[in-house]
């Protein structure tokens, strides 16, 4: 890492655990030391015992190594608590970090919609236990076989680097062969989950125009690429794995053959009893290694899974707590706004602006692509603009703290979607749910009596989003959701696409009731009944702004424009010239 450069959001919330990481470190240390108390116990059997006879001494002998066992399966045990502990520990630091990072990701629209982030963090936070990580701690423990092996002969020492020396390189060519395949395989496993996940979120249609089968085969060949890339990588990695075993198993036949040879040579410290420890200590130091790659797969998951992560956290920055400000009033100034979607260059919206006082109702008209939807995620702070800004009694929305701020704002997207949970939940924003303003709510929007015949009432549950309601019923919940609790500023984006005409009153009427309240209404819409409740009209086309102002002069302007755009096209029938078209192009979209 270089050092002039600040670590990483994840690396520091890693290293923030070093106790833990200490601890089971010592316990890794000792624990692999007690690894030699077979090799002991065998040497003082062979001497000891067998030269005294004495059953005294193999039973004290034998108890101490049954000792040394327990305390090395303790030291174990513990290692790994540790280690699942610090796992833990940053789950509770990061889970809501990357939880947000994923949340404002898919609102930004910075990649399609996925729980992938939280995947990779499973794999980081799993991978503190893992059986690698046990052997990198247990690594220094080699360093003392070697000097033990030294000390009995050079010639054993320099044997045993050879062998090291022979597992790194098999290590080195097992990442370099196998990294391509399985960073490509992951990415196709990626691939094929996000498109299943789209396929089940879209099965009615699948099912009803009977396009399972090509679905089907669609998914299947991104399938058939993550498991043959899998297959690749396995193949190769399996090749070197099996290599690092051969190479472990023949260097603990080699020392022993190369100390019988230094015996005969009078070449060996220690006697015939450090031939055995040799062959031991040699199988022993080159564990570490053969574990690693033996689990190189893993590695390779989690240092892929730890890039995206940080990729993640690096573009989404951790929110900054913002200063408290006073509550809204609904005083709206929106002043001359270029905008588009995150991540897009096109703006969608050009020179947009106009104000609205509490308690005043903005009918926004305008055929589709007109960039209704895209002023109605603007004004409740949702996307930022180009130029320009969107303000709620002078302040930012986008900027404002939605934790702070939305209590006090109401939305309905075009797009309805309900959370898993009860009618009485959904209603209350899943917050703590007071049954008065939940059924006063419900209310507004003509929903309670329908509530109220269903056998849990305001407990029933919804389902997955919203299944056991009918599209305009879902609808009419979001709708209360929109207006619980008498917010002081609303956007409701196509609110009677859905509704019927029992529906649309009731919705024209609540409109009615809050904006005697000081409730400032934003409503984009292709039908005429919120235009009876409407102060002002906005005007949109292909993202301009064409007419905004009080709701009898825009519409007095669209019946002129409609009139003129009448005589001109007679006129171009009968082979006159027509005059210049006016707001012409505006008047379809707006009746």
């Amino acid at each position: 890492m270089n050092p002039n450069k600040k670590p990483s959001e994840l690396y520091e919330a890693v290293l923030a655990f070093k106790p833990h990481y200490w601890r089971a470190f010592r316990f890794a240390l000792i624990g692999a030391l007690l690894v030699l108390a077979p090799t002991a116990y065998m040497f003082e059997v062979y001497d000891r015992v067998v030269n005294s006879r004495s059953h005294i001494t193999l039973a004290m002998l034998t108890l101490i190594v049954v000792l040394a066992y327990i305390v090395m399966e303790v030291l174990d045990w513990a290692r790994s608590e540790t280690m699942r502990e610090a796992g833990q520990l940053l789950d509770r630091r990061m889970a809501p970090r990357i939880f947000q990072a994923m949340y404002e990701s898919n609102l930004r629209r910075l990649g399609p919609p996925t729980v992938q982030p939280m995947n990779d963090f499973r794999t980081v936070r799993d991978f503190l236990h893992h059986p690698v990580v046990g052997a990198v701690m247990e690594s220094p423990v080699s360093l003392v076989f070697l000097v033990i092996l030294f000390l009995a002969s050079p010639v054993l020492g320099w044997a045993a680097i050879a062998g090291a020396v022979v597992q790194v390189g098999l290590a080195w060519l097992n990442e370099r062969s196998t990294n391509p395949p399985l960073t490509e395989a992951n990415r196709s496993a990626i691939a094929a989950q996000q498109y299943a996940d789209g396929s089940l979120r879209n099965a009615e249609v699948i099912e009803a125009m009977g396009m399972l089968h090509h679905i089907h085969r669609r998914w299947m060949e991104k399938q058939h690429e993550f498991l043959s890339l899998q297959a690749q990588a396995s193949d190769k990695a399996g090749a070197f794995q099996a290599g690092s075993k051969f190479v472990q198993t023949t260097m603990g036949s080699l020392l022993l053959g190369l100390g019988g040879w230094l015996i005969l040579e009078d070449a060996l410290a220690g006697g015939p009893g450090m031939m055995i420890v040799a062959s031991v200590l040699g199988g022993r130091m080159l564990a570490p290694l053969v574990q690693m790659v033996s689990q190189w797969r893993a590695v390779v998951n989690v240092r892929d899974a730890w890039r995206r992560l940080d990729n993640l956290l690096v573009q989404i920055p951790e929110r900054q707590p913002a200063m408290p400000l006073p509550a809204p009033r609904g005083i709206l100034t929106v002043e001359n706004i270029i905008a588009g979607a995150p991540g897009n260059n096109t703006p969608i919206l050009r020179g947009v602006a106009f104000g609205l006082q509490p308690g005043e109702v903005l009918a926004v008209v305008g055929p589709s692509a007109s960039g209704k939807t895209t002023l109605a995620r603007l004004l409740v702070g949702l996307w930022p603009t180009v130029s320009g800004k969107v303000r709620l009694d002078g302040a930012d929305v986008f900027a404002w703290d939605k934790l702070e701020l939305g209590p006090h704002v109401g939305y309905l997207p075009q797009g309805v979607e309900l959370l898993e949970g009860t009618l009485a939940e959904n209603i209350a924003r899943f917050g703590e749910v007071d049954m008065d303003k939940v059924q006063a709510a419900a209310r507004l929007v003509g929903l309670h009596e329908f509530i109220l015949s269903l056998p849990q009432g305001y407990d029933s549950p919804v389902g997955r989003d919203g299944a056991i309601l009918s599209g305009g019923q879902r609808q009419r919940v979001a709708l209360a959701r929109a207006l619980y609790d008498d917010p002081v500023f609303v956007v409701l984006d196509e609110p009677n696409s859905s509704l019927d005409d029992a529906g649309d009153a009731a919705l024209a009427q609540a409109i009615a009731q809050l904006k005697a309240r000081g409730t400032t209404f934003v409503v984009m819409t292709h039908r005429t009944s919120v235009l009876a409740v409407a102060d002002k009209m906005l005007v949109l086309r292909d993202g301009a702004q064409q007419a905004f102002g009080p709701r009898d002069q825009v519409l007095a302007a669209l019946n002129q424009a409609a009139q003129q755009a009448a005589q001109q096209a007679a006129q171009a029938a009968q082979g006159v010239r027509p005059a210049p078209a006016g707001m012409a192009p505006a008047v379809a979209a707006a009746r």
